[in-house]
């Protein structure tokens, strides 16, 4: 038996013998070749089999390194099953442009002759119809058989392509089998589409890092299978994102399912995932759906580290992958499995030093002081407000440091309570006080043996424990609670603080000793309304959020952050654009309509009431009361607007819980 899925995702049985080729291929075909008539083409023409060139091919690879990543192993199993067969397998981008293939070698011969290589374009505007620039076309598996390819050249061709998707139904490359047609098999393309859905999976886990990713099916024998459906949310509960299969049976479109949660979905708050996985033994979750239909899950919460907290286990080994030899001089060599791999470096490329540079000269002051330390054994200390992103800067200068390849590992020295940090940063053997392990624990300052600690507020660090982090800093020797037995341990120190040091010094609070061993480099990071590249930060921060979406903030909103004090700096500006790009959906732009009301309240409270300065060009006759003003500039508003509180708030630049503060009467 062969299977098949529908648009929906769900692998669904065809009966033997019944043709794999769904009953509107032909349609599909026939609209293709207009397409390609349309495009210009001619079917006598021969096919522009120019490549890229080879820096432009490196660039391509590097645009899609995710996709590369998880794609290779995922072609090369499905080569094995077709291998002998004068077939290749095809990876393309989202442009239907070639960025690695497998094949064989005496089908390789034929496949230059058309020019099945890296960097040759295949969509339908190059090649006409063709399964990958067809499947691309038409976001749907195709094969396109012989002459059904719309170049006569190309006819001696079949190629079953299927198209790979991201979290949100976007198409981000093509997986394609392509062979001489006499060696047609109609089990290919389920082997396609298969593959394309593991990739798809794979992809879909590496994305949603730091989240509850919930593994469900009515079915729990095809939960781990390609059948399950996989649903992502925050640690709160947020909907994040689902694949194909999670869709189809929750049977609710992306936009619809921003709306909820992890309990409107399945029935049951976060906290009940975490006390079902303390217990001893336990087993599939049993859920009720929102439509009432009960399946089967598992969850998990999967940190940045690997670490799955729900489930205590460790997370499977990430993909690894070959790069071709042609892009070696520029493309890092995959690592073996026990190393950092080709997404991960590639990630902390995206999270270095260059990528938080964005314009703002006081942080390019930062960042080129910290550029010639890095190595170097010398102890950075960041200073700045609470939320200006010190803990981002800590892991780009790891990211960056000889240790990337080592740990990093951050402490927040004011959120342990104080009878526990000891414990937590130097470890304890068994039996070292009540309550502890029966094996001990490893601390944090040996867990970053080898890579960095960071210890975040090191300003609320007990004073007590202060004389004994500056002897291991100054030993590069560790001894856990209970043991005797000092251990040696190397790692590069960076700590944070909103504290000023030096204050908490003269107060008693911190050893001076100890600060002068913290500050090799002192660096400040400043407050978000002092930077300039406020347009850019947002741009990164909107695309982080969004996945590579495509919102953008209106000239409005931008005028109104850049008049905003920010007290939350970043943390503050995140938090507000995420649920704002939750609010827009799939409207493009960001307005004041999708701005949270508190954000709009603090700004009119901030700054003079738009009303009142409306007011003062239109006084009121006999009126000087500035309320009197601003409640007939809000009438005014509202009657130009038929009553719509919505536009008349947007109008007057201020929140609708401001007009129905004004006329209680309007609720």
């Amino acid at each position: 038996m062969t299977y098949q899925y529908p648009a929906a995702g769900l692998l669904s049985p065809v009966m033997p013998g019944a043709s794999s080729a769904r009953p509107d291929m032909d349609a599909m075909i026939a609209t293709s070749h207009r397409r390609s008539e349309e495009f210009g083409l001619h079917t006598s023409r021969r096919p522009d089999f120019s490549p890229l060139s080879p820096p432009d091919l490196t660039t391509l690879v590097e645009q899609n390194r995710m996709l590369y990543a998880h794609a290779i192993p995922a072609m090369e199993t499905l080569y094995q099953q077709i291998v002998n067969t004068h077939n290749m397998v095809l990876l393309t981008d989202a442009h239907g442009v070639i960025v690695h293939s497998l094949g064989d070698a005496d089908f390789l011969e034929k496949a230059n002759r058309v020019a099945l290589t890296a960097g040759v374009a295949w969509s339908e505007e190059s090649k006409g119809t063709n399964a990958i620039g067809t499947a691309i076309a038409e976001k749907t598996p195709v094969t396109v058989h012989a002459d059904q390819h719309f170049l006569a050249a190309n006819h001696f061709l079949t190629c079953s392509a299927a198209p790979i998707t991201d979290h949100r139904g976007n198409v981000v490359g093509v997986l394609d089998v392509t062979g001489d047609r006499r060696s047609y098999h109609k089990h290919t393309m389920a082997l396609v589409r298969m593959s394309a859905l593991m990739i798809e999976n794979q992809m879909f886990a590496a994305t949603f890092e730091n989240a509850i990713t919930l593994h469900f099916h009515a079915r729990p024998e095809f939960i781990g299978t390609l059948m399950e459906g996989i649903a992502s949310f925050t640690p709160g509960g947020r909907f994040l994102a689902a694949n194909r299969n999670a869709l189809f049976q929750l049977g609710l479109s992306y936009p619809a399912l921003q709306a909820h949660t992890f309990s409107s979905l399945f029935g049951l708050p976060v906290s009940a995932l975490f006390d079902h996985y303390r217990t001893a033994a336990p087993g599939l979750l049993d859920l009720c759906m929102h439509d009432g239909v009960r399946v089967r899950g598992r969850a998990e919460l999967r940190l940045t580290n690997g670490m799955h907290v729900l489930t205590g286990a460790s997370a499977p080994p990430r993909v690894s992958a070959k790069f071709p030899a042609q892009f070696a001089a520029d493309v890092p060599a995959a690592a073996p499995a026990h190393t950092a791999l080709p997404q991960a470096k590639a990630a902390r490329r995206l999270s270095g030093l260059r990528y938080l540079n964005t314009g703002d000269p006081q942080l390019e002051q930062v960042i080129d002081k910290v550029n010639k330390v890095l190595g170097r054994d010398v102890p950075i200390l960041i200073m700045g407000e609470t939320g200006t992103g010190k803990e981002l800067l800590a892991q780009a200068i790891h990211n960056d440091s000889p240790r990337a390849q080592g740990p990093f590992v951050a402490v927040n020295c004011a959120s342990i309570p104080e009878t526990l940090i000891e414990s937590e940063l130097f470890g304890y053997e068994e039996g070292a006080f009540t309550g502890a392990r029966k094996k001990g624990a490893t601390g944090k300052i040996l867990q970053a043996n080898g890579g960095t600690l960071f210890l975040d507020e090191i300003g609320d660090m007990p004073f007590s424990l202060q004389a004994r982090l500056l002897r291991v800093l100054q030993e590069r020797m560790v001894t856990p609670l209970g043991s005797g037995k000092p251990v040696p341990v190397n790692v590069e120190l960076i700590c944070a603080t909103n504290h000023n040091l030096r204050q908490r010094i003269a107060a008693g609070l911190f050893r001076e000793d100890l600060y002068y061993r913290l500050n090799g480099l002192v660096v400040k990071l400043p407050p978000l309304r002092e930077r300039t590249d406020l347009e850019c930060v947002v741009k990164k921060i909107l695309a982080a959020e969004t996945h590579g979406g495509c919102h953008r903030i209106s000239d409005e909103v931008l005028r109104l952050f850049l008049r905003h004090k920010w007290p939350g700096n970043f943390r503050q500006l995140t938090n507000l654009l995420r649920t704002a790009t939750i609010m827009a959906g799939d409207d493009e732009e960001i307005g004041l309509r999708h701005m949270p009301d508190d954000f709009l309240d603090d700004i009119e409270a901030t700054t003079t009431v738009p009303a009142t300065a409306a007011a003062a060009q239109q006084p009121v006759a006999g009126g000087g009361k500035l309320e009197e003003m601003e409640l007939s500039a809000i009438l005014r508003s509202l009657d130009a607007h038929g009553g719509n509180v919505s536009a008349a708030a947007r109008a007057l630049g201020v929140s609708r819980n401001t007009i129905y503060r004004k006329l209680p009467h309007l609720k």
